[in-house]
């Protein structure tokens, strides 16, 4: 797929990629075996959007969090989502000052550039609509004012399966919020045998180093927008999209806003691999990871046990891959 004349630099692609790859090697280091999710959960900070870790508990969701926050140099907090929390607990609240006889915010722990948000879905509906307004526009509003976030702001949310005792099933809204939904899954035996040497040795995110700082995340989100996507690519993409919509198996499709974040997530991923331009295979790739969370499937689907992977692997297989441009 090609290549108009690329607006970044050869210096401004090489030095993305180094640092892509630094902050790669570094949460492997305590994120073992799982090169892929880590490459796509760093594609989900450089793009700027939100990342929604799901698995069983104890299989390295928060390990995976903690060891991005700890790779950049910058405030980071994280917040334990249990049934009885707030929303003022996340966004902050407005307290009268004696002394000054005025009202002050005092601000949450939203108010950090990476937030983790731990089992996310073991809080109220209530609770969990606190993040949606923050998430979207990087700010909260308490009391009629509105109080920006710093940036780059990321979350990076971790949830147990929906059929575990005392979770609460994320509303569609918020989902839709989410960049990507990423699963580490079990390690295979070798890779768990080194985990277990790890942990003897003390191995863990709160040892782990900063690679780079949020000013250097900050640029490198701002030239993930300059990677070329040819217009068939677009198209590709809203294809992809509407044939969601059209699938008998599928209630509700992919939004306009999920299309939006494949574009971006493959601009971050292309640039991580050394292109200034996206090819078809940065789409593909990423396609689950965008889309599948996105879906609601019909129920008659839902009770044969059809997935959204399944769907997703499908409409894959019946849209046509734009075919590289000829010189």
């Amino acid at each position: 797929m090609t290549e108009t004349p690329p607006t970044l630099t050869p210096t401004e692609v090489q030095r993305f990629a180094d640092i892509a790859s630094r902050l790669t090697a570094n949460v492997t280091s305590v994120v073992l075996g799982k090169p892929q999710v880590v490459t796509l959960a760093l594609a989900g900070l450089f793009a700027e959007g939100h990342l929604l870790l799901e698995d069983v508990p104890g299989v390295g969701k928060t390990t995976l969090a903690r060891a991005i926050a700890a790779s950049v140099r910058g405030e980071w907090r994280r917040i334990q989502f249990t049934p009885d929390l707030l929303p003022s607990d996340v966004t902050g609240v407005t307290i009268f000052n004696q002394a000054t006889r005025q009202f002050e915010f005092h601000g949450g722990p939203i108010f950090a550039n990476i937030v983790v948000a731990d089992e996310i879905n073991r809080a109220s509906p209530k609770t969990q609509s606190a993040l949606l307004e923050v998430m979207e526009e990087r700010g909260v509003t308490v009391d009629g004012r509105r109080h920006a976030v710093p940036r780059p702001f990321l979350v990076v949310a971790t949830q147990n399966p929906v059929e575990m005792d005392g979770t609460y099933r994320l509303p569609e809204a918020q989902l839709d919020r989410f960049l990507m939904k990423l699963s580490i899954g079990y390690p295979d035996e070798q890779v768990e045998v080194q985990v277990l040497k790890g942990a003897a040795a003390g191995r863990s995110p709160d040892y782990l180093g900063a690679v780079t700082d949020t000013d250097t995340v900050a640029a490198m989100v701002r030239l993930t927008h300059r990677v070329y996507v040819a217009d068939p690519l677009y198209a590709y993409a809203v294809r992809l999209a509407a044939a969601t919509r059209e699938h008998k198996q599928v209630r509700v499709g992919v939004s306009p806003r999920g299309v939006i974040a494949l574009s971006r997530a493959a601009q971050a991923y292309a640039l991580m691999h050394g292109r200034p331009y996206v090819v078809p295979e940065d789409i593909k790739t990423l396609v689950e990871p965008v889309f599948a969370h996105r879906l609601l499937l019909a129920p008659d689907a839902t009770m044969r046990g059809v997935t959204a992977t399944e769907v997703l692997r499908g409409v894959l297989e019946s849209v046509p891959t734009p075919a590289p441009a000829r010189s």
